[in-house]
Formats: C-alpha cells, sequence, structure tokens
C-alpha cells in the first residue's frame, strides 16, 4: 500500500517548513505562532485578515493553539529525521533539522558544528556526546550537572555536593579527570597470565619420591 505524502499538511504556508506550535485562526487555518503572530503585528493600521484565504477580521484574532496539529507536526519531524539519519538534532536549527555533535547539559540544549563554534566555552558548560538522557546526567538531589567524582564513595556528584552536601570535604575528581585516570588504570592492567599445570612434572616427582622410599 502506497503511504500518503503528509507534508503539505504539516507545512506552514507562511515560512514553509513544519509546523512549530501551531495555532489557528478563526477562519480555520494554521500557522506557526511566531510566524502569524509576526504577521498580524504589521497588519494593525489597516485592519487584519489571514495571509491564507485573506478573511478579514474586526479584530486582532485570538491564536488558538492546535494541540492535535502540533502532535501530528512534531511526529512527523521525528519520523523525517529518522528517515534522514538525523538521531538527535540541533536544538537552535528551527528551520530544518540538522544533526547535532555535542549537547551541552548546563543550557540542556543539543548544538551542531556551527552552533557549537559560538557556543560558551565556560567550565560550567559541560559537554557531552549527543543526548535526550539529560536526567540521567544531573544531581537527583539538587538537579545541577554532574561535574565530579568521589573517590571515597565512588560517585558522580554535583558542586552543591561536593561544598555543602555528603560529599563535603572528601577527595573528588572532575570527571574527565576520573575518566583519563580509569583509561589509564585499565590500559596498564593486562591480562592475567594463565599457569598451567604440568601433569608430567608432577608424576616425575612423585616417582622420584618412591624411588627415594
Amino acid at each position: 500500500m502506497a503511504s500518503v505524502d503528509l507534508t503539505d499538511e504539516v507545512t506552514c504556508a507562511i515560512c514553509l517548513n513544519i509546523y512549530i506550535d501551531p495555532v489557528t485562526l478563526p477562519c480555520g487555518q494554521s500557522f506557526c505562532r511566531t510566524c502569524i503572530g509576526a504577521v498580524l503585528d504589521t497588519q494593525g493600521m489597516r485592519g487584519y485578515s489571514c495571509p491564507e484565504c485573506r478573511e478579514m477580521f474586526s479584530k486582532k484574532p485570538d491564536l488558538e493553539r492546535n494541540l492535535r496539529l502540533n502532535n501530528i507536526a512534531e511526529s512527523f519531524q521525528s519520523a523525517d529525521q529518522v528517515k534522514k539519519g538525523i538521531r538527535i538534532p540541533c536544538t537552535n536549527c528551527i528551520l530544518f533539522p540538522v544533526p547535532a555533535v555535542k549537547t551541552c547539559l548546563l543550557c540542556e540544549a543539543s548544538l551542531c558544528e556551527n552552533h557549537l563554534r559560538v557556543h560558551s566555552k565556560s567550565a560550567e558548560h559541560v559537554l557531552t556526546e549527543p543526548t535526550t538522557s539529560l536526567e540521567n546526567r544531573k544531581c537527583s538531589v539538587h538537579k545541577k550537572v554532574l561535574e565530579y567524582y568521589c573517590c571515597e564513595d565512588a560517585a558522580c556528584i554535583c558542586v552543591s555536593c561536593r561544598l555543602d552536601g555528603d560529599h563535603r570535604g572528601h577527595q573528588v575528581e572532575t570527571l574527565s579527570e576520573a575518566s583519563v585516570k580509569k583509561k589509564e588504570k585499565l590500559r596498564n592492567t593486562g591480562p592475567t597470565p594463565c599457569i598451567k599445570s604440568n601433569p608430567a612434572a608432577g608424576n616425575k616427582e612423585g616417582g622420584a619420591d618412591q624411588e627415594d622410599g
């Protein structure tokens, strides 16, 4: 059975991209909230009208959020990203999906190569491989980014845990330092040699004992 192309049904007639937070006018036409908002803001002097069907409104129309259309657009966007091989898109590329190369745990945003170049280089902006599981990278108590490794408790902790929490005064390292040491340890710890017994040698020794006896 042939699939139906729904691209036109989830595309904003103003920006020509998949809907982002779609809203519906009284005439039934839907647009991205920011797109139609910008258009209506320029129409105040000569009245308001729908940019699609041209229906006139006596006053600035209310923008009703179209939750169902929003869900359909998000599902379509996700399917389109999978089809294009984009697993985690850049948060800042809203016009079209671009693959993210890093995720900032502080900003809770995924970044493509271009946005990564202009992103803050401050140490508090911890970068990881692209991920959507941000809760796993944050302290369950303080809801802050896990930046340190407590050597005494063998646990990843945040800055609040280190300064004021249960790990205050403990020996800690940054996660990057702990990771490097762990890799070095694994690299230097070679496989344990397997020492095999020599049955022949044992029998020989046993025979010697018997001869001595």
